[in-house]
């Protein structure tokens, strides 16, 4: 079963995303923002990341940065779940190496197609 870890400071909105994940089968960690994100991760690799760009300490796009710098961790897919929904935001998100970029509000069937894709390994 694969793991995924929700980085997500907004209780409701990592409650929604873990309850989505989990129905589908999968097995969701969570994290309130980046610095404890990075912490769970060296603990245990997840299969892969859904993150928030927003949040206290550090935001998403440093989280991406360091991931896709650690050999460890370079391979874990991320998916940048953001309100930050600018054509420049989602330009940036992968620039810093996110796999996929979803704009909040978001379709629960969008996230749920995108995390399939990704753990199937498709880029």
């Amino acid at each position: 079963m694969s793991k995924v870890l929700v980085v997500e400071d907004q209780r409701s909105q990592r409650e929604m995303i873990k309850d989505l994940l989990q129905k589908i089968g999968l097995t969701v960690n969570e994290a309130t923002d980046g610095v404890e994100a990075l912490e769970q991760i060296l603990k245990s690799c997840p299969d892969l990341v859904v993150l928030d760009i927003v949040m206290p300490r550090m935001n998403g796009y440093e989280v991406c940065r360091r991931l896709k710098a650690d050999p460890k961790t370079q391979n874990v897919p991320v998916v940048m779940c953001s309100s930050k929904g600018e054509e420049f935001d989602r330009y940036w998100g992968m620039k810093q190496g996110a796999d996929a970029y979803i704009a909040k509000p978001f379709q629960p069937t969008e996230l749920l197609g995108t995390v399939k894709q990704l753990l199937r390994g498709e880029r």
